[in-house]
């Protein structure tokens, strides 16, 4: 199909060649139950790896004391945010049915960002299988016993690489050098000079490309293939870094029921979710739809500039069109989410699941993280607020959401240096200003 007939097929690509602020409804969401039939990924594997992130939890809290008390437990605060929600009503001149929340990710210990759920819990297993093969531990040790010297000693034999544009590699590098393995993150033009910079200060090899995302991944892909004491984790590809995500779903349960917030037919959950190549919001979904089923209704959120995973679930076409084909520069200041070409994987996983996908420019963003900053107190980075004008969206288009409660998942900011934070902020109060 040449770019003349995609157009004529799917109107919404005109709008999204002007980078206009859209939504998309996904015309092939079906009942969840049938749909979750029709996936590789099963329930199994993400109690699966719920199991041994409990396992790793004794380890965590002495490599990490951030999350000792915790007592290993890698997770985030959902909070009400209710100066935000009439803020967000008056900005926008809409009003919308349902209480807001915010899922801080932000705030997750280690590194600050979703992809401390997905990133860490990947090199988790590659550290257990290799010390389960060597005879070095059981599944019913205490595995405390993996910060001693000795298994760092031990790591330090193996490798771990990965591409990225920003958070994922610092998730993956300060884990992996935390266990002693050798890390290689591969970064792309769009990623942030601090994060590289404290990605060295860990002890991690960065390797800079003028490129984008997607050479960064096949440079990553390509040092793997060519040691086989290496370990390539692929965001594009990766069941692992899938169900490390899904966990998040459980834990959210337990926190929807301690603020008793009710999850029912009569009570439907909106969750909007940052997207880039689609590995953290697409595990994160797919938890949800396998506890929450069609009660609960999940929308990806990506820049005017990039939204690779709207195009290939629209398109069918999932990681076979780029952005790049509908004459999109991929160049937004949400770097987490410039990704110009889509997960094939997650897009035919969640294509009859998720309910849909809308955009936000950066500009909004800008506005958005200044907003939240003045009224809640709350920091993030751009890419972040990405999924917070979903209630908008879906309000604007008539949607029936009586009694809903609204989840926007803040995905990453924590480990933003305040003066970088600063510029974030003062930023957007001018974009407010105007």
């Amino acid at each position: 199909m040449d770019k003349q007939q995609l157009e004529m097929r799917f109107p919404l690509i005109s709008n999204m060649q002007n980078k206009e602020e859209i939504i998309w409804f996904n015309p092939n969401k079906i009942n969840s139950k049938d749909a979750l039939k029709n996936v590789s990924v099963t329930a199994e594997m993400v109690q699966e790896a719920s199991d041994r992130l409990d396992r790793f939890a004794s380890y965590l809290s002495i490599a990490f004391p951030e999350t000792a008390q915790a007592k290993g437990i890698i997770e985030s605060p959902l909070v009400k945010i209710p100066t935000m929600e009439s803020a967000l009503k008056e900005f926008f001149q809409t009003d919308f049915n349902g209480e807001l929340l915010l899922k801080c990710d932000n705030a997750l210990p280690i590194s600050g960002s979703i992809k401390a759920r997905g990133g860490i819990y990947e090199v988790l297993k590659i550290a257990e299988q290799l010390a389960i093969r060597e005879g070095l531990l059981k599944e019913t040790d205490d595995y405390a016993i993996l910060s001693t010297d000795d298994f760092r000693q031990f790591f330090s034999a193996y490798s771990v690489a990965v591409g990225s544009t920003g958070n994922l590699g610092l998730s993956i590098g300060i884990i992996s050098a935390k266990f002693g393995f050798q890390v290689t993150v591969h970064m792309s033009s769009d990623a942030k000079q601090w994060k590289k910079e404290m990605l060295r200060s860990k002890g991690v090899t960065v390797v800079e490309y003028e490129d984008d995302y997607s050479i960064a991944v096949m440079e990553g892909r390509k040092q793997a293939v060519e040691d086989s004491t290496c370990f390539f984790i692929d965001d594009e590809n990766s069941v692992d870094l899938f169900v490390g995500y899904a966990v998040a779903a459980s834990r959210l349960k337990a926190q929807l029921e301690q603020m008793q917030i009710i999850v029912d037919a009569q009570h439907p959950l909106f969750v909007y979710l940052p997207c880039g190549v689609g590995g953290g919001p697409g595990g994160v979904a797919f938890g949800l739809k396998l506890i929450f089923g069609d009660h609960v209704h999940c929308f990806f959120a990506e820049p005017t500039s990039s939204p690779c995973m709207l195009l290939g679930l629209m398109t069918g076409l999932h990681e076979n069109i780029s952005v790049a084909d509908i004459g999109l520069d991929n160049k937004t200041d949400a770097d987490g989410l410039a990704v110009g070409r889509p997960s094939g994987f997650v897009g035919k996983t969640l294509e009859q699941l998720i309910s849909g996908s809308f955009t936000i420019n950066d500009k909004t963003l800008y506005e958005l993280l200044g907003l939240l900053a003045d009224t809640e107190n709350v920091r993030l980075e751009p890419s972040a607020l990405a999924g917070m004008t979903g209630p908008i969206h879906i309000t604007k288009q008539g949607v029936p959401i009586q009694n809903a409660t609204h989840i926007v998942w803040a995905t990453g900011g924590g480990m933003v240096p305040s003066q970088e934070m600063q510029i974030y902020y003062e930023k957007g109060k001018q974009y407010l200003l105007k």
